[in-house]
């Protein structure tokens, strides 16, 4: 699945929801993609759009300065409607890249693997 965010935000760690960390994700056309995790929980809450939110667990997310790839097992391809990777275009100048990094961290630990390409 590809997605072209026209805005990416992020929190590492909202106090006001609990210490929920977020990626959300908007495009040109009104969609949304929206991915957090409470800090005590073991799961990650993907939503796509207006669906119902699916949790997940053992995933691998890879961020570059152009892409972030979310690849899910295949018994988790229903997250995704049948897809097994998640692709997020955006624009690197638009966004605070350390901060993006923190909150997938936050989002990922004990929960999946975290892989970087962004240049320090």
């Amino acid at each position: 699945m590809q997605f072209q965010a026209s805005q990416l935000m992020v929190n590492p760690c909202d106090d006001e929801e609990d210490n929920m960390a977020l990626v959300c994700c908007h495009d040109e056309k009104g969609g949304m993609i929206l991915i957090t995790r409470l800090a005590e929980d073991k799961d990650v809450e993907f939503t796509l759009g207006d669906e119902d939110p699916c949790y997940v667990r053992d995933f691998k997310v890879t961020l570059d300065d152009k892409t972030l790839t979310f690849e899910l097992a295949a018994d988790d391809a229903d997250v995704l409607n049948g897809d097994v990777e998640l692709v997020i275009h955006y624009d690197s100048s638009q966004v605070d890249l350390p901060e993006v990094e923190e909150t997938l961290r936050n989002i990922l630990d004990g929960t999946g693997t975290y892989v970087s390409h962004i240049a320090r």
